[in-house]
């Protein structure tokens, strides 16, 4: 399927870690995994989540305040703790907590009635299904679990059957109550495409919403990347997303504070952006609901900078290559307009290689501050340098200034090696 038009033009999501993991302030499900804690002590944060603040409504907001165009939940981490009422059930929020309802349907209403787009986050796996750890797929270098992989010879595949049964009669409620625009896979590492049946996965998503969208954790079926926690250097082939902490967790754990600073954020953002990616902001919410003020203080400074350059974020692509500007660039759908991002203040110039364009205009955007700008050099087919005058200290934003430079034509760029 074609990737649909409204993901590579959202720029920003917001992804959701919520779970019973929030009450001891434990990592999602890797906690008792690892042995952090044990499986004893994570289970009895079951006893302990209330869900007594949790305003959907509010989280919805605070998404479109800051300009993301879609959001994504966790709806059932490896613990397999689910948070809507489901009837194929191991472990779910309605019978096991004392929040006692679903907490999945107010988040896809408050979503959708302020027109963002819907994501689901759904794991493969389930370290507390009583079927899940029957078969085995061990890779180099990896220490088996019992939460995940059967022992040598204790394999029973009459088990897996009835866990992917499990599996598929939940993705099909997912589907059938809530009807994602984006489903965000996860766990797939433990078992082969063959043993997830990926084929059989993919064509039951699909006749519930031939729309979806699926991550790259399909894996054949995936429409497109997700790297994780770090900016890649080169663009992955084709659309993908940054998935990233605003501090260094997933989860609410209030212990962490290594908190990036909007600047970082905004480093971030418009280093993705200007790749072609979509930058998936994580954010841990309290037990109780809440998201708490340090994360919320981060995202709503990241939005009032896209505020204050929206032309350089919606409705562009990938910008410059690397080398043809120091900074992050975008361009308009029609490619007649840079925006070339300057993290640090100008002192003298902003300096465009290889352009073949003669420039129309350069302006501050957020100011409208009309700069200079001249060419030196070039030889024959060799384009020279286009200097751009630094703006005044006044048209300077705090933590990332956008140039808009409006061209003659559709960007052309040198991309040879000079005259011999």
């Amino acid at each position: 399927m074609p990737m649909q038009p409204w993901f590579p033009d959202a720029k920003l999501g917001v992804f959701i870690h919520y779970g019973v993991y929030a009450v001891g302030g434990a990592a999602e499900s890797w906690s008792f995994y690892t042995g952090e804690m044990t499986h004893e002590q994570y289970m009895k944060q079951l006893e302990g989540f209330t869900a007594s603040k949790y305003d959907p409504d509010a989280w919805a907001a605070l998404f479109a305040r800051i300009g993301a165009r879609y959001a994504v939940l966790t709806t059932k981490h490896h613990d397999g703790v689910a948070l809507w009422d489901t009837g194929h059930r191991s472990l779910d929020v309605v019978r096991d907590t004392p929040a006692g309802r679903d907490l999945v349907m107010g988040f896809v209403d408050a979503l959708r009635e302020r027109g963002l787009k819907v994501g689901l986050y759904y794991s493969h796996s389930d370290w507390n299904h009583p079927d899940y750890p029957s078969i085995r797929h061990v890779r180099p270098g990896e220490s088996p679990s019992p939460y995940s992989h059967a022992e040598p010879g204790t394999e029973d595949p009459a088990a897996w059957e009835r866990y992917l049964a499990y599996r598929d009669g939940q993705v099909g409620e997912l589907m059938d109550r809530f009807r994602p625009d984006l489903l965000w896979f996860d766990g797939e590492w433990e078992r082969t495409e063959e043993q997830w049946r990926m084929d059989e996965l993919a064509e039951l998503i699909l006749a519930g919403n031939p729309d979806a969208v699926l991550n790259a954790r399909m894996l054949s079926h995936g429409d497109y990347a997700t790297p994780e926690q770090g900016t890649p250097l080169q663009a992955p082939q084709g659309p993908w997303e940054l998935c990233l902490t605003i501090n260094d967790s997933w989860s609410y754990r209030p212990q962490d504070r290594d908190f990036k600073s909007v600047r970082q954020l905004v480093r971030y953002f418009t280093e993705t952006i200007g790749m072609g990616g979509n930058l998936l902001l994580g954010a841990g919410p309290r037990e109780d609901g809440t998201i708490p003020e340090e994360q919320i203080e981060r995202l709503e400074g990241l939005g009032a900078w896209i505020g204050r350059h929206t032309d350089a974020v919606y409705g562009t692509v990938a910008g410059l290559p690397a080398g043809h500007h120091y900074g992050p660039s975008t361009l308009s759908a029609d490619r007649r307009t840079l925006y070339l991002i300057c993290f640090d203040a100008p002192r003298d110039n902003v300096s465009l290689r290889g352009l073949r364009n003669e420039v129309k205009r350069v302006t501050v955007l957020g100011t409208g501050t009309e700069l200079g700008h001249h060419v030196t050099g070039g030889l024959d087919a060799v384009p020279g340098v286009t200097w751009i005058d630094a703006p005044a200290a006044a048209d300077l934003d705090e933590y990332a200034t956008v140039l808009a430079v409006e061209l003659e034509g559709e960007l052309d760029l040198y991309r040879g090696t000079g005259r011999d």
